[in-house]
């Protein structure tokens, strides 16, 4: 074995061996809403190497990079036999996606994918790209995956190799290692992205979050969070969408908001991840916000604080797709605690935690979007009487 091959083998196991060893660290002194952490949970560099390299001398002696991985991101989640699993988005470096499975045994840390991609199978009219599924554990016993499925769009104009088709595929799984592949979803727009499968069914039927769109990236007259019912997930389709959180003027949701992940049951309502776009002049930027949804009536949104819940920061902010965070994936663990598995632009994933307590205290007491300025005001206004009467009560010093 010649000695740049195996200096080079030697240098590659021992950087990736360390980085999917690093504890990961609380950060402190957060907003008392949750806790970030220190490091990105899944990178480029945690694929394995045998995805990536080719270890024969004799086909690849300068140990080459034969399949390059470009990010890892917006991964669907789910606890199964104790294990923290993601459903990673990986991008190569020749822009197709496919998903992957990383497993960590305490959700913070320690991600490692198993040995192979997922081989999802495809329909009659085959995927151009794959990506961003939501992973959910439904009452009937499966474990679906719904995803955007891309295709190159028929009817576009010729030389413009950009235009595209959005749908939402579906498979199903007991195990995330073998997939049964089912009809795309069918609904009554032009366009589907970030749809979401409720985890109970409504009336007797499945229920979906969907997102539609008169195009494949402006959501136009049909922007906000739908919600609708099929009979069934095998030739799924949705008569008629109602919209639940729709897109409002300056606020972080004006350009277009998605579901995030399936909602999580509470005793006081259903808690939901979103995410918000909003135009500046350096580009859109996608945050992540919250709301309640009443326990009986899914369509009745009780509590939706104002503003952003998480919004990218520090090196958060740079990657492919600059100012994003995104979520598709969380995970309540028995004892009230959330990790909130979210992406930063477009890049790599990161966790952070909270408690059911914690977030349906900030969901249901933080006061909503005025919608003005002046109520801005008003709202600081009256936090500061708050704490003065506080302090002249003498129970603040």
């Amino acid at each position: 074995m010649n000695s740049i091959f195996q200096t080079r083998l030697s240098a590659l196991k021992a950087i990736q061996e360390e980085l999917i060893a690093r504890p990961n660290e609380k950060l402190p002194c957060g907003n008392g809403i949750y806790d970030r952490y220190k490091f990105p949970i899944v990178t480029a560099l945690h694929t394995p190497l045998f995805w990536r390299y080719d270890f024969n001398e004799e086909t690849n002696p300068y140990l080459m990079e034969r399949f390059g991985i470009n990010a890892t991101f917006n991964a669907g989640a789910i606890k199964l036999d104790g294990k923290y699993l993601l459903v990673v988005r990986v991008e190569g470096t020749d822009r197709k996606s496919f998903f992957a499975v990383a497993e960590s045994p305490n959700g913070i840390d320690n991600f490692q994918f198993w040995e192979t991609p997922i081989a999802m199978p495809e329909t009659e009219n085959p995927d151009g790209n794959i990506y961003d599924m939501r992973v959910v554990q439904h009452e009937d016993g499966w474990i679906y995956g719904l995803f955007c499925t891309e295709r190159k769009d028929p009817n576009a104009r010729k030389g413009d190799e950009s235009s595209a088709v959005a749908q939402c595929g579906i498979a199903r799984t007991r195990d995330l290692k073998t997939w049964e592949r089912l009809p795309d979803l069918v609904t009554p727009s032009p366009q589907q992205r970030n749809v979401v499968l409720h985890p109970e069914f409504v009336h007797g039927k499945y229920a979906f979050y969907t997102r539609p769109q008169d195009g494949f990236i402006e959501a136009g007259s049909g922007g906000g969070i739908g919600f609708g019912y099929a009979d069934t997930m095998e030739g799924a389709v949705i008569e008629k969408e109602y919209i639940v959180d729709e897109k409002r003027y300056h606020t972080v949701y004006e350009v277009k908001n998605g579901q995030g992940p399936a909602p999580i049951k509470t005793d006081q309502g259903w808690l939901h991840l979103a995410h918000g776009v909003r135009n500046t002049a350096a580009g859109l930027r996608y945050v992540l916000y919250m709301f309640l949804t009443d326990l009986n009536d899914l369509t009745n949104v009780t509590h939706k604080p104002g503003g952003y819940f998480i919004a990218p920061e520090g090196e958060e902010r740079v990657g492919d797709v600059s100012n994003v965070t995104f979520a598709n994936g969380w995970i309540a663990d028995e004892d009230g605690k959330v990790f909130i598995y979210y992406a930063s632009s477009d890049t790599r994933m990161h966790v952070a935690t909270s408690t059911i307590d914690q977030l349906l205290d900030y969901v249901i007491n933080t006061p909503a979007d005025g919608l003005r300025s002046a109520t801005s005001v008003a709202t600081v206004h009256k936090i500061i009487e708050a704490n003065q009467a506080l302090i002249e009560e003498g129970i603040l010093a």
